[in-house]
């Protein structure tokens, strides 16, 4: 792992922890206020109304999946994230914390999983192992890993911290849909473009 990974992993373990507060400026300022609308364009390929959802963070995702009167869930490892989202949810939050190797839910609980903006943990074999077993048979796992800025500072800025493959985003799509596919999903990786920004969205079905 070189000095720059090195960082970032430290940096996202402040941010989701003792920094919780501060995600949503950061978030914001890294996308120019554009970071909830890239969140949401992940809805039109939700499928089912029992909803996973992994690393809630602040509770944005939830917010307007309970307003779409679907039947949302969700799980964050941070206890900080925890607090900030039952804050925004009040008492509609079913939330949970733990860790995605080792989900607590039975067989074939959901009909969709939904990760967005996830750290590596999303990669993992046993994650993707974990999600499958808890999906519905036909189920959706949907995943946004990343998302570029139409802006060439942040552009910059996303290649240099390793937030952007410097090989492009074709590139890109083809190195992240190896593990899914190894996790035995059918698998296809959408370049989703929208005014503010270019989107990858995985689509792993079971």
């Amino acid at each position: 792992m070189n000095l720059v990974h090195k960082f970032m992993r430290i940096f996202f373990h402040l941010l989701y922890h003792p920094f919780a507060f501060a995600y949503d400026l950061v978030a914001a300022t890294v996308s120019f206020g554009k970071w909830n609308d890239w969140v949401r364009e992940i809805l039109p390929f939700i499928t089912g109304t029992r909803i996973l959802e992994l690393g809630h963070g602040p509770g944005h995702l939830q917010r307007i999946l309970l307003d779409l009167n679907l039947d949302p869930v969700a799980m964050d490892e941070s206890a900080q994230m925890g607090i900030l989202a039952k804050r925004r949810l009040g008492n509609r939050h079913k939330l949970a914390r733990g860790l995605a190797q080792q989900l607590p839910f039975a067989n074939n609980s959901f009909d969709c999983v939904v990760s967005t903006f996830p750290t590596e943990y999303i990669f993992h074999a046993q994650t993707l192992s974990e999600i499958r077993r808890c999906l519905s048979d036909g189920g959706r796992l949907i995943v946004l890993p990343v998302a570029w800025p139409k802006s060439r500072f942040l552009k910059w800025l996303y290649q240099v911290t390793g937030e952007s493959p410097m090989d492009g985003q074709e590139s890109y799509r083809l190195k992240i849909q190896t593990p899914f596919t190894n996790a035995g999903f059918d698998t296809e990786v959408k370049i989703v473009e929208v005014q503010s920004g270019i989107l990858i969205i995985v689509i792993a079905n079971k």
